[in-house]
């Protein structure tokens, strides 16, 4: 950053120096509409009046983009109408996504990652645990080559000003849904089938998001991340759990006791009458 100052106080000094008939307060009011407009997406330049920020792939790639949590930054909605309609549309759309999302990534785990390990857990007799581990080693290295590695490549080379870390680098940012926006494809002066592209990048965000998902949860059922994640769980304390047991204990206790007593009253209730003797009539009846 002070490397980037430094060059650009000498190239305003020098600008100003080859035009002495512009003032620096007009330069500096022409640069901010420069910037205003280029934080908006449009460009001031002459070889770039062919893209638009809103035709209809490029709108297609903003909403995949805001569903996604991504939120690039590059182009946002300018109008209040737009804006209120994002508001909405966001409201209603990332709640349904992450359902779509849940429901994919649990249908597709049990065919890449519940079944595999079975299958070597039954068939052939090997430890489930160490089965699960090599699966889970094996899975992120199969989806990091595929969604970071290879795209990385071809973004290196689709892209004029990238190179290899930094498309590695926006496969990165754009996959783990921080969204940075400090490097979005497709959005070269000259790009060639710019449409095309769009929406390759869009499916390729899509299917790279729910591979993720995949494979994060797959980490998660390791057996040793979960006695891991059991440090962290909140334990009840056994005083407390020894009263909350007594108490329980102390009142089915008194229940049965109640029910006994009922049952007794009950028992005595229905017995025929039985008319007591006298002891002097039991007397008599011993002297007889």
């Amino acid at each position: 950053e002070d490397l980037l100052r430094q060059e650009r106080d000498k190239l305003k000094q020098r600008f100003l120096e080859e035009h002495s008939c512009l003032s620096e307060q007009q330069l500096e009011q022409f640069l901010m509409r420069v910037l205003e407009a280029s934080n908006y997406g449009v460009s001031v330049l002459s070889n770039a009046s062919g893209n638009w920020n809103w035709d209809f792939t490029s709108s297609l790639f903003f909403a995949s983009t805001v569903l996604s949590t991504t939120g690039y930054g590059h182009t946002v909605p300018l109008s209040d109408g737009g804006k209120a309609f994002c508001i909405i549309y966001s409201v209603i759309g990332i709640p349904f996504t992450l359902l779509f999302l849940t429901a994919v990534v649990q249908r597709i785990i049990v065919y890449v990652t519940r079944r595999p390990v079975l299958y070597f857990h039954i068939r052939w007799g090997f430890s489930k645990q160490i089965v699960a581990i090599i699966h889970a080693i094996v899975l992120g290295f199969i989806t990091v080559s595929c969604f970071f590695l290879i795209p990385a490549a071809i973004f290196s080379v689709l892209e004029d000003d990238w190179n290899f870390l930094e498309s590695f680098y926006f496969c990165f940012i754009s996959l783990s849904t921080i969204g940075l926006g400090d490097y979005v494809p497709g959005e070269g002066y000259n790009q060639k089938f710019r449409e095309l592209y769009k929406i390759g990048i869009t499916c390729y965000l899509l299917l790279g998001l729910i591979a993720m998902l995949v494979v994060l949860e797959t980490f998660c059922e390791l057996h040793e991340l979960k006695k891991f994640r059991k440090l962290f769980y909140v334990k009840k304390d056994k005083e407390e759990d020894q009263v909350n047991i007594m108490e329980h204990d102390q009142l089915s206790f008194s229940s049965i006791s109640d029910q006994a007593a009922s049952m007794k009253d009950d028992q005595k209730a229905n017995e025929p009458f039985v008319a007591s003797q006298s002891p002097t009539s039991n007397d008599s009846s011993l002297n007889n």
